[in-house]
């Protein structure tokens, strides 16, 4: 898969978790995302695995599927750029702590804390989606990881980046 990188990127604002709205990120500094990238076709409909007893899938579910992900990763993408634009306003901030108290002190370490925390999980999921949508186009999209059973589509479906089927996720859990 060949990634292309662009010089601006202007992405529409992404409702972050908790209601916050995502601020648009300068050009250049989105990071690569499965939206800038073109993508093969995904894999054929009759391909994909399903649960005995459960229907095939269809190409419309297949590209409702792949642009879910592909809108999920763009979403992610924003809120990636935006939170790193806030944890470098607090960064700024942090200096121009002349006549702050420690509750003053603290209260911005949670809040650069916070954002980087966001950060974090959006790159994680950011990776899980990008993950989803290159087995989508390649192998193994919709079987489970540890036990090579079919996910199941209706999991799938819920939750796209599911990488284990329920018994294996549940094992996985126990542990």
């Amino acid at each position: 898969m060949v990634r292309r990188k662009t010089e601006a990127v202007t992405r529409p604002a992404a409702t972050r978790p908790g209601g916050s709205r995502a601020r648009t990120a300068p050009a250049g500094s989105m990071p690569d995302t499965a939206a800038d990238t073109p993508v093969e076709a995904p894999a054929a409909a009759g391909t994909l695995p399903v649960r005995p007893g459960e229907e095939s899938w269809t190409e419309a579910e297949v590209t409702e599927l792949r642009q879910e992900l592909v809108s999920e990763a763009a979403a992610l993408g924003a809120e990636i750029a935006a939170s790193e634009e806030a944890v470098s306003g607090l960064m700024r901030d942090s200096g121009d702590g002349a006549g702050d108290d420690q509750v003053d002190a603290g209260t911005k370490n949670i809040s650069r804390e916070h954002e980087l925390s966001l950060a974090a999980n959006a790159r994680d999921m950011l990776a899980q989606t990008e993950r989803a949508l290159a087995r989508l186009t390649g192998t193994g999209f919709g079987l489970c990881e540890s036990c090579g059973e079919p996910i199941g589509k209706a999991r799938v479906q819920a939750f796209p980046r599911a990488t284990l089927c329920v018994q294996c996720k549940a094992k996985q859990e126990r542990r």
